[in-house]
């Protein structure tokens, strides 16, 4: 019997849970990746939200990086994607500027583009980089359901999966690949166990803040870190266009409860507590803080999941890829990248291999080997963007020390 590399899903069933940036990238990734000689696999997606809300769902800006192989930027280009995701994007260097609180430049990172892609990052709206993917996606053999969401699941005796649809239906299927996000219905299915998230130690409050004019500044294209002078707050700035920008002001402390959706009272209330905390922060904080659109706040709590395994604890049959198998804290914004490559990672690796449990083994190595750097670096950032004491001294003259080095060479 022939053990061509993907015959095992020839003529089968998967069903992919969740329309998101990881599960579009695993139809993509598969419809181009298949071995043309085989019966294409039936593919079907179910996403809870409807089309248009799927693709509006937030009015977030994206950076997907192009400086490492592993960044989301190397999908893009993988799914033939790279020239229409430029189209609506804006090619940026990637950079990371730290300033002080009265906006002396403290230190950067600047990062070079991978390999032939144009750029080391790519900024694009969340909503345009989701309706290429969807546009993309309906042009293959995939089946897409809006409106419709998987509710729970269960192994059956023969091996196969059994999905609940929201609409009351049942389907089968011979591979569930869960997408749908980090409060994953499947995952509390099938590992119950896996559910729970940890508090990383910060909380963000912020929200997205409209200027009557352009933005100032250092803060008018780059990501931006301000950093107090050992007083343990720092805000992040993440630019969308010449006039719109996105703010976080971040302090250690216990836990608070996520909160979105406040009442005027409320709202002034947090912009109130933020140039409070951060009074230290010279305008144009101030200016940014004023300017927050209401609808936009938040009180964000850094939560977080550790990357699994899909070890014999896992059933048969089902992968979890995305926020539903791993959460990062938002002190890095690459949660994208992680999903788009997560997409294109799980379908080369059923391509590539000759039996699901090969195709899992070895994705379980790219994606955690992924993840890993990335989860510790979170984690370094939180520790660095609030320290205070002795621990602010060593990080400012350590940086002091590379700004000398930038400007020796």
């Amino acid at each position: 019997m022939s053990t061509q590399p993907g015959q095992f899903l020839a003529g089968k069933r998967i069903i992919i849970a969740g329309g998101s940036f990881a599960a579009l990238s695993f139809i993509l990734a598969l419809n181009k990746l298949w071995n043309p000689s085989l019966k294409h696999p039936e593919i079907i997606m179910y996403e809870r939200d409807d089309r248009d809300k799927s693709i509006e769902k937030d009015p977030y800006t994206l950076n997907i990086n192009g400086f490492s192989q592993d960044g989301g930027l190397v999908a893009i280009r993988d799914l033939g994607l790279l020239d229409e995701v430029c189209k609506h994007g804006t090619l940026n260097s990637g950079d990371i500027r730290v300033w002080s609180d009265n906006w002396k430049w403290l230190s950067s990172i600047n990062p070079s583009p991978y390999g032939d892609l144009p750029a080391a990052t790519v900024r694009i709206t969340r909503g345009n980089l989701k309706r290429i993917l969807i546009q993309t996606a309906e042009e293959t053999k995939t089946t897409l359901h809006w409106g419709l969401a998987c509710t729970s699941a269960e192994s059956l005796p023969d091996g196969k999966i059994r999905i609940t649809i929201s609409d009351g239906t049942t389907q089968d299927c011979d591979l569930l690949v869960a997408a749908d996000g980090a409060d994953s219905s499947m995952r509390a299915c099938f590992r119950p166990n896996n559910m729970k998230t940890v508090y990383a130690g910060a909380t963000q409050i912020g929200g997205i803040s409209r200027l009557t004019g352009l933005l100032p500044k250092p803060i008018d294209k780059d990501y931006v870190l301000q950093m107090s002078s050992g007083e343990g707050v720092c805000c992040i700035y993440n630019p969308f266009d010449e006039n719109t920008i996105a703010w976080a002001v971040s302090t250690i402390g216990p836990e608070r409860k996520a909160k979105t959706n406040f009442t005027s009272e409320e709202f002034d209330a947090l912009k109130t507590e933020a140039l409070k905390t951060a009074s230290m922060f010279q305008e144009p904080f101030k200016t940014v803080v004023e300017a927050t659109l209401p609808d936009t706040a938040f009180i964000r709590p850094a939560k977080e999941k550790y990357a699994f395994r899909h070890d014999d604890s896992n059933p048969k049959g089902v992968l979890f890829i995305g926020d539903a198998n791993h959460i990062l804290s938002p002190y890095e914004f690459v949660g994208a990248n992680l999903a788009l490559k997560d997409g294109w990672d799980l379908a080369e690796q059923i391509c590539r291999n000759a039996s699901m449990d090969a195709a899992v083994a070895s994705y379980d190595r790219i994606s955690i080997a992924r993840f890993d750097p990335v989860f510790k670096f979170s984690h370094e950032r939180i520790g660095f963007g609030h320290a205070t004491g002795k621990k602010w001294l060593f990080y400012k003259y350590g940086m002091a020390a590379q700004r000398r080095l930038k400007q020796v060479h």
